[in-house]
């Protein structure tokens, strides 16, 4: 398995997972989803990053590797590095806020 598409796959499982449980989505489209999912298994999962980042990783894993254990090896460490991301650039934008927060007082 090349690093270089370990890495690309980790960004884009991110992009995915981020875009199915935070964002709208173009045209409303992910935001409707969302509606029509309500309190089901699967709505509630789209709340979840960890949860939905498991799911979105999995293909990406497949794709990757070529032995059965390589290949949930590669699921669970492209789900381990979303939540790695995702935790990253929260914290980030968090400590943004808190910043400008202390400049406006």
């Amino acid at each position: 398995m090349d690093w270089y598409l370990l890495v690309l796959s980790l960004l884009a499982a991110w992009r995915v997972t981020h875009l199915l449980q935070a964002e709208d989505g173009p045209f409303d489209l992910v935001y409707r989803l969302r509606q029509k999912l309500g309190n089901s298994v699967f709505g509630n999962m789209m709340d979840c990053f960890n949860c939905l980042s498991i799911w979105v990783a999995m293909p990406f894993a497949f794709f990757l590797g070529e032995t059965w254990p390589l290949k949930i090896l590669t699921w669970l460490a492209i789900s381990g590095g979303t939540v790695l991301l995702d935790r990253i650039t929260e914290k980030n934008k968090s400590s943004s806020h808190i910043i400008q927060n202390y400049k406006e007082e």
